[in-house]
């Protein structure tokens, strides 16, 4: 994605809905509209003033405050879902995304996907049996420095890929609040950041277990990745807000990859030697030098915008091209958030010193890993 166009420039437009106006849709999703083949043709929310306020402001030449009748009368291609939490910690989006593909909707929901590994399957049976999808915008694998990273560490010079490490500032409660969803909000909201981060990466974890301190609630985990390599996901509670918000390192064979604040990115490439006690020098040779990108923020570029390089524009254009060509997304799929809810539930579920295999075994009224009943 090196060349952007403008709204204005394309030729073809995606006639859409927006279910959802806060504040968070319009710092971030109704802004990248700017650089996406859309057309917004309603805005919805219960707040009326507010669904007509976002219309005006962002284009939209309609209105509502009941998401069923825009449905019936917009008949729009694909719906954007920008929603919150119903008062019991349920995803108030799980519902409207099912409501829109069954109105023949594609879906581009924000994460939270849903608040259970059961609803995840109740979505991708929805989503077959409809003939439309749902993408979820899992940002972080959007951004310029995780998709660089994904592709240094696929390829060969970077060695079998051995270990990782994630670390982002997040409390988890106490191991006797977690059954109440609602306590579990905030922490459901997060987990989709670094979980989907460590499936981008590494793939499925398989097996799980982590140590809690009742402090902060920060916490420390030991993941087993189906690849056989192993990683670490510090949820690093308690950290300063004016300090760098996360950090990723991936580890190879004599090679290892860093992302810095999810915009400095460094690679420290194999093949460099620095004899023990005979080096002189730090300066290796530029073959085998580490390389360093991060963006400037003193000219008026698109890349400098935190619409690019936090992945807001990236994940909007894939699933735009998604709709347009009739292909299932890639990235950001159910199946994304299907790995990312596993690792929620057993943070959910597993006291802490204890190790588990993933995927836990569903309850007998859950669906099963296939997603039929």
């Amino acid at each position: 994605m090196d060349h952007i166009t403008y709204q204005f420039e394309y030729d073809e437009r995606i006639p859409i809905a927006f279910i959802g106006a806060g504040g968070h849709s319009y710092r971030n999703v109704y802004p990248s509209f700017q650089y996406a083949p859309v057309d917004l043709r309603a805005v919805c929310d219960l707040d009326g003033e507010r669904a007509a306020d976002y219309a005006r402001l962002f284009g939209a030449p309609r209105s509502y405050t009941d998401h069923r009748e825009l449905l019936e009368r917009e008949r729009p291609a694909a719906v954007f879902v920008v929603t919150s939490y119903d008062e019991d910690g349920r995803v108030q989006a799980t519902d409207l995304a099912l409501d829109c593909m069954r109105a023949g909707a594609h879906v581009w929901m924000e994460k939270p996907t849903a608040a259970s590994v059961a609803e995840i399957h109740q979505l991708q049976k929805e989503s077959a049996a409809a003939g439309r999808f749902v993408m979820t915008g899992l940002k972080k694998i959007f951004t310029p420095a995780m998709e660089r990273t994904k592709e240094i560490i696929s390829a060969p010079e970077f060695g079998e890929v051995t270990s990782i490490s994630v670390r982002y500032p997040q409390s988890l409660p106490a191991f006797e609040k977690r059954h109440d969803l609602a306590a579990m909000r905030g922490f459901l909201d997060h987990i989709y950041h670094p979980g989907a981060v460590l499936h981008y990466l590494m793939g499925d974890v398989q097996g799980f277990g982590y140590q809690w301190e009742p402090v902060s609630g920060a916490s420390t985990a030991s993941l087993r990745f189906a690849s056989g390599a192993i990683g670490t996901l510090h949820l690093a509670a308690g950290s300063a807000v004016t300090s760098p918000l996360e950090r990723v390192e991936v580890v190879g064979q004599d090679a290892n990859v860093v992302v810095d604040n999810s915009v400095r990115l460094t690679y420290y490439r194999r093949g460099a030697r620095l004899g023990y006690g005979r080096s002189s020098s730090y300066v290796v040779d530029e073959d085998h030098a580490p390389l360093r990108w991060e963006p400037e923020f003193s000219l008026g570029q698109l890349y400098n915008k935190n619409l690019f390089y936090l992945g807001y524009v990236p994940e909007i254009l894939h699933f735009c091209d998604s709709v347009l060509s009739g292909t299932p997304p890639t990235k950001g799929t159910l199946e994304d958030s299907l790995a990312v809810m596993r690792l929620f539930e057993a943070y959910r579920t597993v006291p802490a010193g204890a190790f588990v295999d993933l995927p836990l075994p569903l309850s007998p009224s859950s669906p099963n890993e296939n997603g039929a009943s």
